[in-house]
């Protein structure tokens, strides 16, 4: 009690707080052994040291946050195998992944060539930038001969073949006639010319079904425009599951052209539109040639003004207009009618 009033009555230091901390612990010591308690927390301590150490409790009687029992005792985790990796492709496997078309030229060399020798080429695809050397010489060379150029980023040559030496060129899947060669053939036989000409038809599978209709029918040929058109290529020589050996196809520069040179010739020219006289009204008897459009934008208004007839094809449901290999052989088959 004098301890407490003596810390009531005056500030105290850090000396005063040393001598009452060793002051409370030896009247604590005093304590215990007046009462008996030191030897009790010996005998105590004692017993917790010999006792053996169990590890799901920790020192404070809590259980341990280390071993905490499994979702499945009885059957312990184990890491899942790992997957062997495939064995490395060889090199020449890796570069030869990419298969090119089989009527791919690349090389100058090759696409001077074929140019000379007069081989049917759809297109030559350039890279960007200043044309040198022999590379002047073939680009030259194409445009003589009327065979599209076009100058694309070199990033896309390298889409198709790393091997292309600034240029591309793809040669027709099957060589092409000259319109004349049509009109002879009609000639020979007795008939009057039956022609099927393509004015802007880029899809090759229609340009495939079109040539196998035209087979059917007994027309003496296919004539196709050479720009934004499309071609002999694989794809539609596929297409026309054969045909093509029976029936000659001509590609030529200008259509318009063209179809004045068959209107001297005596043949009449009759184009599918959607505002024109129903095909099942008009005759399609003697020499003819039937206009087929472009898929979405249909016949070219110059083409239309130089033709003799529009025909029509009547629409009862809810689309407006055929596929054109559909159209094609709807009136083909009627003309076919007409000249039996």
């Amino acid at each position: 009690m004098a301890f407490y009033k003596e810390f009531n009555q005056k500030k105290m230091t850090r000396a005063d707080h040393l001598r009452s901390d060793s002051k409370w612990e030896e009247e604590g010591t005093r304590y215990r052994r007046a009462t008996g308690k030191a030897d009790e927390l010996r005998r105590e301590e004692k017993k917790d040291h010999n006792k053996p150490y169990n590890k799901n409790f920790n020192d404070k009687g809590g259980k341990s946050r280390q071993d905490k029992p499994f979702a499945k005792a009885d059957k312990p985790h184990t890491p899942a195998p790992k997957a062997e990796r495939p064995a490395p492709r060889p090199a020449f496997q890796q570069e030869d992944a990419y298969m090119p078309p089989e009527n791919l030229l690349s090389g100058r060399n090759p696409i001077r060539e074929a140019i000379k020798s007069g081989r049917d080429i759809e297109k030559l695809l350039v890279a960007k930038g200043d044309l040198s050397g022999t590379a002047k010489e073939i680009v030259a060379m194409a445009r003589e001969r009327h065979i599209p150029v076009q100058v694309v980023e070199r990033s896309r040559l390298d889409e198709i073949t790393r091997n292309h030496q600034g240029m591309l060129a793809f040669a027709s899947a099957y060589r092409y006639y000259d319109v004349e060669d049509m009109l002879e053939e009609a000639k020979e036989k007795g008939e009057d010319p039956f022609l099927v000409i393509l004015d802007g038809v880029t899809d090759p599978q229609n340009l495939g079904a079109i040539i196998r209709t035209a087979a059917c029918v007994g027309a003496h040929g296919v004539i196709v425009p050479e720009r934004r058109a499309v071609g002999l290529t694989p794809s539609a020589v596929k297409a026309s599951a054969g045909a093509i050996e029976t029936v000659k196809v001509a590609r030529v520069t200008n259509l318009t052209r063209t179809l004045e040179m068959l209107k001297n010739e005596g043949i009449w020219l009759y184009a599918a539109d959607m505002v024109g006289d129903d095909y099942r009204k008009v005759d399609f008897s003697g020499p003819m040639g039937l206009i087929i459009g472009a898929e979405g934008e249909g016949v070219s208004r110059l083409v239309l003004d130089t033709c003799d007839h529009r025909v029509s094809l009547p629409m009862k449901g809810g689309v407006g207009s055929l596929n054109a290999s559909v159209a094609a052989g709807v009136l083909l088959y009627a003309a076919l009618a007409c000249r039996n």
